[in-house]
């Protein structure tokens, strides 16, 4: 560009000529106003041409004109051109600046006077004061322009100072960014908070190989718009704004020379805290200018109305304080004069509220691109240094050194660099680049010369340094400004680094001795760096420094003291968030220690003053923060609670919610790093200072603080994938394995999704991954951006499971690369390619790559471009992998013809197990291995699925040809796919080709009806298709299955199913036809069509043809009620038809069942249920009477059908003639009691039927005999039997059979009703008995029901209970005379009611048994009952049961009773029962008083009752408490009592006393021959006296009494004087050998022994308890009159049990025995068995806690059927199984008299034939099941018996695996079992909430423990 020149130096008509073609552009935009002023400077005649010609409005002609005035004017005199230029540039507007600066200096500033008149004339009209305005502000403009210029080439000379070269705009690349919608955020794995608060990254990717230009490109074309630059710290951001700025001042550069460049630095701005005006920004804070404010208002105004003419540079937009958002709101433009915050100042600009127009330039990081959205115009991505210009600017470094050893040592150095990924990836920033030379220079020299060397001076770089080379094809080179180390992570790296190593766990080949060892992380590399700037020493001047070599650690102490003040202020900005400091922030001492070792850099401030200041940096971000984490790790300042607070994961993707912060966010990594024991020596030199805390113990502590932070993120499991790899950084920087296990094991794939890797990323993923030896782990690089490098890396990941590729960004280059790596992942499992840009090329070079890894079981390539050419190399592999189980190509543009393919391989290879093709988007082949097939007998069969297919004939053929030459299928699937007649025949002539086994699926194709009579006819004509199922409606469905490959498929049932079709009759026909001959046919469903009731008739008619049919489906067929009449015709006439099921609920129902078998047609049952239907009374009588000619046994079932009393009298009339009805079910069609009273009816209809259960909405019905019921069962439930509805019922059941039982509980009967049915009872045939309960009752009607007894013959009891189990059952007989009883509980009887009571029971001719339970009578109110019976001949027994009946009240009310009372005969008190016998005219023979807690002294009343009843013969006061005075009481009594032949005495608590008073006393009563001693201690002299009296005993108990050995031999050796004893007890006594010797010698003699019980003596026996167990039943062997022997716990084992067995024969009076702990095995089991066939009079046989089995039970079947004598059977706590159990029931069966049964916990479940044997034993009173895990089948069963066990009182179920619904079952069968007392269900499975309700519901059932 030309300069200016002055108005001499240059002809003025010359420069007119040299600017015409720019001064016309600008003269042409320029209003006609100026035009017309311009022209009027020409001569009038030229100017009058013009004025004419200036009418004309076109552009083009005014453009001719202007050339004409321009052209007039160069060839004009001087000073004409001259004054024309002057008013040219007055009147213009939008002069460039150098223009208008040049026309000005040629024209001059005066108008001279023109000497030529005409121009004179033509001479412009503006006032002189307005042609002089304009010139003196361009002047003040360009003064200003020239001082920037000045400042701004000074600032170049300050920085460039240091440079190693040349800064060349043309040789920096910038990478333009580019939108990508499809990424909305970095990272897709959500994190714990991450939901709504937080913002990904701007939307946008850089690194497009078209997007990259150079930065002087870049900026091109940026005028009036705002550009941003961003890269990573230490980039060159500044130095190239700065040299951008040097450009411009020499004329150069993109940014135009006319432009004012306003270089503004953030750094500077945030000192600026008062508010300013633009102009004192640009004036006094940016180029200070001392003009008068006339001058600067000139500037200014210059510029607010030239803004176009200014470029503001802001740098460093990531240094600011303040944040810029943009202006969403169109606001005013901002007041340039108005003093503003700078932060409102630059929002303004970059917001266009402020000099709209201008250039703006930003720089800045990475992250805070997201706070210019929406401002910026475009975006740019400085980028980083590849390999070779890195090697470039090593060796210009170490040239500048100047010596050739130097150059030697840069070749090392730059081998070295290339070697180590942490030196290369720091290098690729500029400002890094320059320190990591500086590393290697002291590494180098050190391992060279430990002495120390000194070296010519390098000059020190901290900003961009840019090496010289020779203009090459540039290459995509990213870098990412990282929040946690932009010093190491880059964003892209576009080419490979030569000689990469970057394996993270691997350690490299240890270098040559003449190498220096390189640092293995980061953190180690940086205390290197730090060891080399400390050796270093620049002189005051700068020109050349010194490199001490010493070891790091005496380096580190050497310079101690400054390196803790340095880590100090280091520590303290990063806290603050500072990174300048000012002089009183450090000791000059430690500045110029800093300066001079290079750790700082100088930095000019110009304050708020304008003053310009010093201020120092540390020379990177990253040394700051590297010094404040070695503040942290050697100083107690840091509190571990504060290191916590700043520990933690920080990603260098930020979003939105993420602080900003000046730093790279590398603390944390240098904090892992410093963890690790390779810098442990280095903390503890730092850490020793003299008031420090001292050496190794705070150094390790903080060490393992930070581990232990870090293996808290190791294992947590919600990180996102940014921060894993974050964290894979922090555990490679700590270097510990088991860290790296921890986060492989806790994720064992690790999600890296949508985030871009650079190959430090990998090498550190490397690290981790190559912890977990052959465990494996997976990587998933989802949506990543990778580059080669980063495959060139892969590879150092060993133990690779699991590789995930998914991205758009990866085509068929990337495949190539990834190819030539994956041989080398030798257990790699599974790989994933999918949603990338795959064509066949790129498939064939994985195709070519993967059989190299064995191990590979499953490829994902799906949603790529492979094609059907794609498709086929990928198919070859099957053979070529041999674990391979899963490929998956959807989604790849791929035909018909790579699924026929597939489909061909097949054939060649038979382990294809599934190929599934779902239209474009799934195609999926699965295999099965060899090793699968092997374990198999039989092989699976193959599937083919091809879903939502374009079907043509052609294909259809082509695939028909592929499918018959595959080998046997299992299931082929082509629904979806539209499928024409012509198609569909095409598959159909080929089907009977098919090898398949299980089914053709054909879904939603379309199908016609047809097509549907098309597929009917395989059923007949393809013998191997054995089920057909179709539906027309959607969704559409087509299943054709087949016979499962057998050959022989004659007989195979067939199914044709074809519901939801649309069918009519006529199409019915048509399939019919089609359909032919298939007589196989066995299931026929055709419900859901429009058949109606003459496709049902047709559907009748072929019922002949049908054969084999068993079932028929017509429902929802809209058929109408005449259906009933032909179903219940065709029932009656179709023998084979059996069942027939009617609805018309929800949806009509009509199901037919059949059976075809050789059955007698007069056994054959049939059943017609219609649910859910409104019966019209003339179609209840149409239905009956068809249903007459029904001739085998019938059940009707109309249950929850609409029954009106109409249609129930018509059924009524036609019941006597449906002679086959066994059973009329009507549950919940009852929905009155009229309706139930109706029902009853049938008692009189029919004298078959054999029950009646009634209950209005709820379960009813009615059986039938097929002759006279002998007895009839009546319930009739929850009607309201008031009134009228009673009066009913009775008449119905007096005229009625003779019932078994009548139920009439809850009927709302209460007192008055039960009055009535007690006043006709005797009238009612009622053999059993009759359940009033819960029917309101109170006291006045249990006194009516209590008079029964009186009044009606035929009751025998009554049992009611008035609280909460409301209970009121009348019990009957057959049989006069018998005793009556009267069980009264839980009443709340008054006294008035036990006078009423007295007057009834005194009346009653029979017998009475009186039974009252907590009734809460008063004594005095017994007293008066007693007095008010009249017992007469027929004698009473009466029982009363209270609380209070106890200890001293016990005694005085059974006094006061027989003092009342002469006519009692036995009186008895036990526990709380007081038992009580009259009888006229008798005395009193029996008193007792047991376990009723009374002591000795309470005896003393009655001494004076006894002595008066010389008859009394029992004396009974067991159990209590008697003591002394109880002995002496007996003592006093006994004289009195001649005829007293039994005195029991048994107590719980042993007492030598007693019998030592009693003894004498004994001996003296010579009557006694019954005495009971249990209990009780026996001195040696009690001992001696009893022997005298024991002879004359018949029955003698000592059980579990205590004596001593002599004591105890002289007892037993006396009882063999007992020549009359009957009884003896000896139970728990303690034998020696002498005692038992004397014993066998007893018994021997004593022949008339009836009962024996000699339970667990044999323990005590010893050693010697074998032969002495055998003595014992040898001497047993004359007891020939035994009936009763109990030998428990005697452990006699097989050769006892032989012995004991040898007796049998001879006990044949025998009629219990007891065997429990006998260790009996099963097989003498049988043989004791055998041996009591002979004992036929045996009643009780208890054999628990035995070895019993199966083949005792086997015995039992036949030898318990002889002993039909049997009551008691006990065989718990045994090992019988099921076969035990069938033979078990076998034994029931017979057992006739059985009353109790215990099989408690006998080793089975499986009990159900017991239970259903029990229905065989109807005395039985007790059952025991518990402990057996029986299910709800056993309860079931019980449920069925426990009707038929009409004494059942007690069923024990506890700890079974009953569930609720077999307690629900159990709850019902109580409703018929009144006797029941209890059923115990502790420990099943139903939980204790619904327990509560099932008590509430039936109190019977107990689920508690005890």
């Amino acid at each position: 560009m030309d300069e200016g020149v002055g108005p001499n130096s240059e002809n003025v008509n010359s420069v007119l000529a040299q600017e015409s073609l720019e001064l016309l552009n600008i003269l042409s935009g320029q209003s006609s106003a100026v035009i017309m002023k311009l022209f009027q400077m020409m001569p009038s005649d030229a100017g009058c041409n013009i004025n004419q010609a200036s009418c004309n409005r076109s552009s083009a002609a005014v453009t001719e004109h202007i050339k004409g005035l321009l052209e007039y004017f160069r060839v004009a005199n001087a000073a004409d051109c001259r004054t024309f230029l002057q008013s040219m540039c007055v009147l213009c507007d939008n002069i460039p600046m150098h223009l208008e600066s040049r026309l000005m200096s040629a024209a001059g500033y005066e108008n001279s006077e023109l000497s030529n008149p005409s121009v004179m004339a033509g001479k412009s009209s503006l006032p002189p004061s307005k042609q002089l305005i304009k010139r003196p502000r361009i002047d003040y403009w360009m003064q200003y322009i020239a001082e920037v210029i000045h400042s701004l080439q000074r600032r170049w000379e300050r920085v460039s100072e240091l440079l190693v070269s040349e800064v060349q705009l043309e040789n920096v690349w910038v990478s333009v960014r580019t939108a990508n919608r499809a990424r909305v955020r970095p990272d897709q794995t959500p994190g714990p908070g991450d939901k709504r608060a937080r913002t990904p990254e701007p939307d946008w990717d850089y690194g497009s190989m078209d997007s990259r230009v150079t930065l002087e490109n870049f900026l091109q074309g940026c005028a009036g718009k705002v550009t941003v630059l961003v890269g990573p710290a230490g980039s060159g951001k500044t130095l190239l704004m700065s040299c951008l700025g040097q450009q411009w001042a020499h004329g150069l550069g993109p940014v135009p020379s006319s432009c004012l460049f306003v270089l503004l630095e953030f750094r500077q701005l945030n000192i600026l805290s008062r508010p300013l005006s633009l102009s004192e920004l640009l004036l006094r804070h940016y180029v200070p200018v001392k003009h008068s404010d006339h001058e600067k208002e000139a500037i200014v105004d210059y510029l607010l109305s030239n803004p176009e003419q200014s470029c503001w540079v802001l740098d460093g937009y990531d240094e600011f304080h303040n944040k810029i958002t943009k202006q969403d709101l169109q606001i005013e433009l901002l007041d340039p004069e108005k003093p503003l915050p700078v932060a409102d100042l630059i929002s303004g600009l970059l917001n266009r509220l402020l000099l709209p127009g201008c250039t703006l330039i930003v720089t800045c990081r990475v992250r805070d691109v997201l706070d210019l959205e929406g401002m910026s115009d475009k975006v740019g991505l400085l980028l980083g240094w590849d390999c070779q210009e890195i090697k470039e600017y090593v060796d210009n470094y170490f040239f500048k050194k100047g010596h050739s050893a130097n150059r030697a040592l840069g070749v090392k150095a730059a081998e070295l660099l290339v070697s180590s990924g942490h030196l290369l990836a720091m290098s690729s920033l500029p400002a890094l680049c320059n320190m990591t030379c500086i590393c290697l220079e002291y590494l180098l020299l050190e391992s060279r010369n430990p002495g120390g060397t000194s070296i010519p001076k390098e000059r020190s770089e901290t900003r961009l340094k840019v090496g010289e080379s020779e203009k090459k094809e540039p290459q995509i080179r990213k870098l990412e400004d990282t929040e946690e180390g932009g010093y190491v992570q880059r964003e892209d790296q576009g080419r490979s680094y030569e000689g990469m190593m970057m394996d993270g766990t691997i350690k490299r080949p240890p270098p040559p001795h003449t190498q220096a060892q390189i640092p293995s992380t980061l953190t180690q590399v940086y205390l290197s760096v730090l060891g080399a700037f400390l050796s270093r020493d620049l002189d005051t001047r700068g020109n050349n420094d010194k490199l001490n070599t010493m070891k790091l650690t005496d380096i580190l102490s050497q310079h101690r003291s400054e390196l803790g003040e340095l880590s100090k202020l280091a520590w303290n900005g990063v806290e603050e968030s500072k990174i300048l400091f000012m002089n009183e922030d450090i000791t000059q001492n430690v500045i110029e220690f800093s300066i001079r070792k290079g750790l700082f850099s100088q930095v000019e401030l110009r304050c708020e003053d304008g003053m310009l200041v010093n201020s120092y940096c540390f020379t990177h971000l990253t040394l700051q923060e590297f010094l404040a984490a070695l503040r942290i790790m050697t100083s107690d300042d840091v509190s571990d609670m504060h290191l916590k607070k700043r520990f933690s994961l920080r990603t260098r993707w930020m979003t939105r919610s993420d602080r900003r912060t000046v730093f790279t966010d590398s603390l944390h990594l240098f904090l892992c790093g410093l963890a690790s024991p390779y810098c442990t020596p280095a903390l503890v030199h730092l850490a020793r200072t003299s008031g420090g805390t001292g050496g190794p113990i705070w150094v390790e502590k903080r060490q393992s603080l930070v581990l232990n932070l870090l293996t808290k993120l190791c294992q947590s499991n919600n990180l996102t994938g940014p921060k894993i790899l974050e964290l894979c950084h922090c555990v490679q920087e700590s270097q510990d394995h088991q860290l790296a296990k921890q986060v492989v094991g806790v994720r064992p794939t690790l999600e890296l999704r949508n985030i871009r890797l650079l190959p430090n990323d990998i090498d550190a993923l490397a690290f981790v991954v190559n912890s977990v030896d052959n465990n494996g782990v997976g990587l998933d690089f989802r949506a990543c951006s990778m580059d080669s490098e980063c495959l060139d890396v892969l590879p150092r990941c060993q133990y690779i499971h699991y590789l995930s590729f998914c991205s758009r960004k990866y085509g068929d280059k990337f495949a190539e690369k990834l190819s030539s790596i994956l041989p080398k992942f030798k257990s790699l499992r599974k790989l994933e390619f999918c949603g990338a840009s795959l064509t066949s090329t790129g498939a064939a070079s994985l195709a070519s790559a993967l059989p190299n890894c064995p191990e590979v079981t499953e490829i994902n390539l799906s949603d790529n471009n492979l094609k059907d050419g794609g498709i086929k190399p990928i198919a070859e592999l099957f053979t070529k992998l041999p674990r391979l189980v899963l490929v998956k190509l959807g989604q790849n543009n791929s035909s018909l013809e790579a699924v026929n393919f597939l489909i061909g391989k097949m054939s060649s290879f038979s382990n294809i197990e599934q190929i599934h093709a779902d239209g474009m988007k799934e195609l999926t082949v699965t295999i099965s291995q060899k090793s699968d097939l092997d374990s198999h007998k039989t092989k699976c069969e193959p599937t083919i699925s091809l879903l939502n297919q374009k079907w043509s004939r052609s294909d259809m053929q082509q695939l028909a040809n592929s499918l018959a030459r595959c080998p046997a299928l299992s299931i082929v699937n082509i629904s979806g796919g539209h499928l024409d007649v012509d198609t569909l025949r095409m598959l159909i002539e080929f089907l009977p080709k098919f090898k398949i086994t299980k089914k053709i699926i054909v879904n939603d194709s379309g199908l016609t009806m047809e097509g549907l009579v098309s597929l009917t006819a395989l059923l007949s004509d393809c013998p191997t298709v054995v089920e057909l199922r179709i539906r027309l409606q959607s969704p559409a469905q087509v299943s054709i299955a087949f016979s499962g490959g057998r050959k022989n498929t004659n007989g195979v049932s067939k199914v044709l199913c074809l519901r939801c079709c649309g069918l009519l009759p006529t199409h019915l026909e048509r399939v019919w036809r089609s359909l032919g001959t298939c007589p196989d046919l066995t299931f026929l469903d055709v419900s859901s069509n429009c058949l109606g009731n003459n496709g049902l008739r047709k559907l009748l008619d072929i019922l002949p043809r049908l054969s084999v049919i068993q079932e028929i489906n017509a429902s929802n067929n809209g058929s109408g009620k005449e259906r009933v009449v032909m179903l219940a015709g065709a029932l009656c006439s179709q023998n084979s038809l059996t069942e027939i099921h009617i609805s018309d609920g929800e949806t009509e129902q009509v199901i037919l069942k059949f059976c075809h078998g050789e059955r007698d047609e007069n056994h054959q049952k049939k059943l017609f249920r219609m649910n859910n239907s409104s019966l019209l009374p003339s179609d209840m009588t149409t239905l009956c009477k068809r249903l007459v000619l029904c001739h085998c046994y019938l059940e009707l079932d109309l249950s929850y059908c609409l029954l009106t009393d109409k249609a129930i009298e018509n059924l009524l009339k036609v019941l006597p003639k449906m002679t086959s009805l066994q059973r009329l079910n009507v549950s919940h069609s009852i929905t009155s009691t009229t309706g139930a009273l109706a029902l009853v009816r049938c008692l009189n209809v029919s004298q078959r039927v054999t029950s009646v259960e009634l209950r209005p909405h709820a379960e009813s019905f009615i059986t039938f005999d097929s002759v006279k019921a002998k007895e009839t069962s009546c319930r009739l439930t929850h009607c309201s039997l008031q009134g009228d509805n009673l009066e009913r019922l009775l008449d119905i059941l007096q005229q009625g059979p003779k019932l078994s039982d009548l139920d009439l509980s809850s009927n709302q009967l209460e007192d008055e009703g039960v009055k009535k049915f007690v006043d006709r009872l005797q009238k009612l045939k009622i053999t059993s008995y009759v359940n009033l309960s819960n029917n309101g009752l109170t006291q006045k009607g249990l006194l009516d029901v209590a008079n029964a007894l009186c009044i009606c013959n035929n009751v025998s009891g009554v049992d009611i209970s008035l609280k909460a189990e409301d209970r009121c059952v009348i019990w009957s007989t057959q049989y006069e005379d018998c005793v009556k009883t009267l069980s009264v509980t839980d009443s709340g009887l008054e006294h008035d009611h036990l006078v009423r009571l007295a007057e009834i029971m005194s009346v009653t001719p029979s017998p009475i048994k009186l039974e009252f339970q907590n009734n809460l009578l008063q004594s005095d109110w017994i007293e008066d009952f007693l007095k008010l019976l009249n017992s007469g001949q027929r004698g009473f027994s009466m029982s009363i049961d209270e609380r209070w009946i106890r200890s001293e009240e016990a005694v005085s009310l059974l006094c006061r009773c027989l003092h009342l009372s002469s006519n009692i005969h036995t009186i008895r008190v036990h526990h709380t029962t007081l038992h009580l016998s009259l009888m006229e005219s008798t005395e009193l023979t029996s008193v007792s008083l047991v376990d009723c807690a009374v002591e000795g002294h309470h005896l003393a009343s009655m001494k004076s009752i006894i002595q008066r009843c010389p008859l009394l013969t029992q004396l009974d006061f067991s159990y209590n408490n008697l003591g002394i005075d109880g002995a002496e009481f007996l003592c006093s009594v006994l004289p009195s009592l001649p005829n007293l032949t039994s005195l029991s005495i048994g107590s719980k608590e042993a007492s030598v006393a007693v019998v030592e008073k009693l003894s004498e006393a004994l001996v003296q009563a010579t009557a006694i021959q019954c005495l009971n001693l249990s209990g009780h201690a026996v001195s040696d002299m009690a001992a001696k006296i009893m022997t005298r009296m024991l002879p004359r005993l018949r029955s003698l108990n000592l059980s579990h009494c205590e004596w001593s050995a002599s004591g105890g031999l002289q007892l037993i050796q006396t009882l063999g004087e007992c020549v009359s004893l009957e009884g003896l007890c000896l139970d728990c006594l303690q034998l020696n050998e002498e005692s038992r010797m004397a014993l066998a010698q007893a018994l021997r003699k004593i022949n008339s022994i009836r009962s024996l019980k000699l339970n667990k003596i044999a323990t005590a026996m010893g050693p010697s308890q074998t032969n002495g167990v055998l003595d014992l039943l040898a001497a047993m062997e004359g007891l020939n009159r035994m009936q009763d022997i109990e030998l428990n716990g005697w452990m006699m084992g097989d050769r006892g049990i032989e012995e004991l067995t040898r007796h049998f024969p001879v006990w044949m009076e025998l009629r219990r025995i007891s065997l429990s702990k006998n260790l009996i095995s099963d097989l003498l089991g049988e043989m004791l068995l055998e041996a009591l066939k002979s004992c036929t009079h045996l009643e009780e046989l208890h054999l628990p806690s035995n070895s019993l089995g199966d083949v005792t039970a086997a015995r039992m079947a036949l030898v318990l059927a002889s002993l039909t004598n049997i009551s008691v059977l006990d065989i718990s706590e045994n090992r019988i199984g099921h076969e035990g159990s069938v033979s078990l029931s076998k034994a029931i069966m017979c057992m006739k008299n059985l009353t109790k049964i215990d099989l408690t916990s006998v080793g089975t479940s499986k009990l159900c034939p017991v239970a259903a044997s029990l229905a065989h034993c109807p005395l039985l009173q007790d059952v025991r099941l518990g402990w057996n895990n029986c299910g709800d089948k056993v309860a079931l069963e019980l449920v069925r018996v426990m009707p038929l066990c009409r004494k059942l009182k007690r069923i024990d179920l506890e700890s079974n695996a009953i569930s609720v619904s077999g307690a629900e079952a159990l709850v019902k069968a109580l409703q018929s079992c009144p006797a029941v007392q209890i059923i115990r269900l502790w420990r099943n499975n139903v939980s204790t909430t619904k327990a509560q309700t099932l008590s509430l519901k039936e109190r019977r059932l107990n689920f508690s423990s005890t």
